[in-house]
């Protein structure tokens, strides 16, 4: 299985950014996704999460109204949105793969695959 980041990169406060995850070696539109972030000094951080059929989504607090996961499984592939960039912004963002279903879950636990990551960084 390989989930393949991309998308990071250096933007401005206020600024956008759409990250993808392309999946392979699994049946994508079985699994719930999710990306994560991680920033210096601290632990991996639920942002958001997506059911197998895009019927639920979820999202972290901190980035609920300004980001948007949406996927596309012809192309086996995750997106996040990500509008109004603020500097707490910045860390690495990592994509996921879990069990599939109706409800979505924040857990790290709660997913089997990850990708390597693509750095966000929000300048002030």
């Amino acid at each position: 299985v390989q989930l393949q980041a991309s998308g990071g990169g250096l933007v401005q406060t206020g600024g956008s950014l759409r990250l993808s995850c392309a999946a392979s070696g699994l049946t994508f539109s079985n699994y719930n996704m999710g990306w994560f972030r991680q920033a210096p000094g601290k632990g991996r951080e639920f942002v958001a999460a997506i059911s197998w059929s895009s019927g639920s989504t979820y999202y972290a607090d901190s980035v609920k109204g300004r980001f948007t996961i949406s996927r596309d499984n012809a192309k086996n592939t995750v997106y996040l949105q990500m509008n109004s960039l603020k500097p707490e912004d910045t860390a690495v963002y990592y994509c996921a793969a879990g069990p599939g279903g109706t409800y979505v879950y924040p857990a790290v636990g709660d997913y089997n695959y990850w990708g390597q990551g693509t750095q966000v960084t929000v300048s002030s």
